[in-house]
């Protein structure tokens, strides 16, 4: 992905478009009960996050079980094959497994220091080479590592940081604000506070080992998270280039390690770190200080797929409402205690896979809409979106002619909640579609209460955003029916504490599966409305996607 490039997104002169704005909804519009199967989530979710799915990994035999099970389950729910015929989009990956990896070292001023592969540090590449040696590279922190001309902030302004190592810290400099105004949206992460990002700009700037300092608050995950994502084969989307262009090294190293670092180079790590939220901060080398790591790499290159079906519309069928979750998880990680090593990815994201079958099984006994439905599932998001990307590079429905969608990621099972939280709240006209859903259900809608997670960011939605097409993202209610906020609370953070990226996401045939059978019937509600509906919402005035959207619109035949 590259950066957001907010400046030049919203100067670019695009007539704009008739009709944008939905109309309100006709009396009689609202779709009848939506007619969702809750026995087919069920087996959909415990079959695809069972441990004969070992994880559902992209290039595994995990991955052709998916495959052949989403295939045939598209089938029977009344679907046709999406892409000519076929059900797959092939998606060029390389699978990359570090081997033999040394510990990543610090030598100089304050005296060696070696940090041990998963419990203080990981790395790994994103360049196809069977070896990765970084050697007697300066250190210098950087900050949070950002370049935005727009809001004129340079973390690398006068310091050349080519074959160095570069230390990062993760989100925005504003992230401890307590509103969302700032020049980093404030506590709202933006995309310069993604690791994605961070990583991408050190490669720009020539560094050849980048490395973020984890912190739990900032970061929103555990060490846990980063140590069961980063270990294992890691997954890259084919390059011409192989990737060269970019860092030798990439990783993470633990808070406790950076502190020790930064003091043995007579540095504060807490003075340095506030520093750096302040405009004009400088990078600052740590003098005398010389990095090292190396690591075999085991490359694999292979096609994962995207699995995609279709409703066709009944009276304009190449304007295409999507549906989008990731079928992908971890595959084998990090062991428990118990020794279990399969991350079965029953919440993340065999819900949000299974939603899409009981969706299309719905829709089809409804009967199709007058715009066509796309379901797809798509590969490689938890390696960065990989498939969702590839597929708004690569669209086989023209994203012109694609009215919008809903991206389903990691349902909550624990239980109905008398609102919705959206991820990106008032960024696009889709929200009356919901908020119309919501009335007739009794639901409201919530802004995110922890924008500075970066949740817009971090799931398939985006990829297509960044194309133009509006896209609805919602976690489920956090003001559950029982128990309330607190209760929505203490649920989510049992999850992402114990379960998240873990082997213990796990199916429970114990799960309360009626909240998920509300949001289901709010995403059947929503489909229907854009299906039958003429308009064509678009991003509200001012959001850094509606030049895109005016751009790609006014290519469409109409």
């Amino acid at each position: 992905m590259r950066p957001l490039l907010l400046a030049t997104c919203l100067t670019l002169a695009v007539p704009a478009l008739a009709q944008t704005t939905p109309p309100p909804a006709p009396a009689g519009a609202t779709p009848a009960p939506a007619p969702i199967s809750v026995a087919t989530m069920k087996e959909a979710t415990r079959t695809l996050s069972s441990d004969a799915f070992e994880g559902r990994a992209p290039g595994t035999p995990g991955e052709e079980k998916t495959l052949a099970y989403l295939a045939q389950e598209f089938a029977r729910v009344g679907l046709k094959p999406g892409n000519k015929g076929s059900w797959f989009q092939d998606v060029p990956l390389v699978e990359i497994t570090s081997r033999n990896v040394s510990p990543l070292t610090f030598t100089g001023a304050g005296g060696p220091i070696a940090l041990a592969y998963g419990p203080e540090m990981v790395v790994a590449t994103y360049q196809v080479t069977p070896r990765s040696v970084v050697k007697d590279s300066d250190v210098v922190f950087v900050g949070y590592g950002i370049n935005a001309p727009e809001k004129g902030w340079n973390d690398y302004a006068g310091t050349d940081v080519r074959g160095k190592t570069v230390l990062i810290l993760v989100n925005d400099p504003d992230y401890e604000a307590a509103t969302t105004t700032g020049p980093f949206n404030g506590k709202a992460m933006t995309y310069y506070g993604r690791w994605t990002y961070k990583f991408e700009e050190a490669a720009r700037q020539g560094a050849a080992a980048a490395i973020i300092v984890h912190d739990t608050r900032p970061a929103a995950y555990g060490w846990n998270v980063v140590q069961s994502s980063w270990t294992g084969p890691q997954q890259v989307a084919a390059a011409a280039n192989d990737h060269m262009d970019q860092s030798k090294a990439i990783g993470w190293m633990q808070l406790a390690a950076a502190k020790r670092l930064m003091a043995g180079a007579g540095q504060d790590f807490d003075r340095l770190s506030a520093a750096a939220k302040r405009t004009g901060f400088r990078a600052v080398p740590l003098n005398g200080v010389k990095a090292g790591v190396s690591f075999d790499n085991q490359i694999r290159r292979h096609a994962s797929k995207n699995v995609v079906g279709i409703l066709p519309g009944t009276a304009r069928p190449d304007e295409v409402v999507l549906f989008t979750g990731h079928w992908d998880h971890l595959g084998r990680c990090e062991a428990a205690p118990d020794g279990d090593d399969i991350c079965n990815g029953a919440v993340d994201n065999a819900t949000g896979t299974a939603a899409l079958i009981a969706l299309a099984q719905a829709n089809a006994k409804a009967g199709a809409t007058q715009r066509s439905q796309v379901y797809l599932a798509v590969t490689g998001e938890e390696s960065g979106l990989l498939g969702s990307a590839y597929y708004g590079n690569n669209p086989l429905y023209p994203l012109a002619k694609t009215v919008g969608g809903i991206n389903m990621d990691a349902l909550s099972l624990a239980g109905p909640a008398h609102n919705v939280v959206v991820v990106g709240k008032g960024k696009s006209e889709l929200d009356p579609y919901l908020n119309r859903a919501l009335t007739a259900q009794g639901r409201v809608a919530e802004a995110d209460p922890s924008p500075q997670n970066g949740y817009y960011y971090r799931s398939d939605h985006f990829s297509l955003a960044k194309h133009g097409v509006p896209m609805l993202y919602l976690d489920s209610g956090d003001d559950l029916v029982t128990g309330g906020k607190a209760a929505g609370e203490a649920a989510a953070k049992d999850y992402t504490d114990r379960r998240y990226h873990g082997p213990k996401d796990e199916y429970d045939p114990n799960w309360n599966w009626d909240g998920v059978a509300q949001d289901l019937a709010l995403f059947y509600a929503i489909g229907r409305d854009l299906g039958d509906d003429r308009a064509w919402p678009n991003w509200v005035a001012g959001d850094e996607f509606r030049a895109i959207r005016d751009k790609s619109r006014a290519t469409a035949t109409k």
